[in-house]
């Protein structure tokens, strides 16, 4: 879980950076700090420009994806900006499954995101 937590945060921090091109307005929510507020809810990362939100983004490792979660995914969908999930590569469809389930698989965009680690 503590590779997990360190895999989720540098993500989080990876995509800061990387979508600065894109949006003007970036404000992120690592670890347990909770700072960045969006309609009551603390979505890992919050994407606007001129001041106006138009993504949410969450960023989700192996181990936290469950159908609970995906209830959790349900409720930041009626926040009113875009929900985009970032998911292991390999649990891409485990979580378009879970969105089915929940009925919210034409609101989430699902990205996907692979370690790859090459050893002589």
């Amino acid at each position: 879980m503590k590779n997990e937590k360190l895999i989720h945060d540098w993500m989080v921090s990876y995509l800061r950076d990387r979508l600065s091109r894109d949006y003007n307005d970036i404000k992120t929510n690592i670890g347990d700090e909770k700072k960045n507020e969006f309609n009551g809810h603390y979505p890992d990362l919050i994407l606007g420009n001129h001041g106006i939100v138009l993504a949410i983004m969450e960023v989700e490792t192996e181990g936290c994806i469950t159908p609970e979660k995906a209830g959790d995914w349900k409720t930041l969908t009626g926040l009113g900006a875009k929900l985009i999930l970032m998911v292991p590569k390999l649990s891409k469809s485990k979580v378009v499954d879970l969105l089915w389930k929940q009925g919210i698989a034409d609101k989430v965009s699902v990205g996907s995101y692979e370690i790859s680690i090459s050893m002589p």
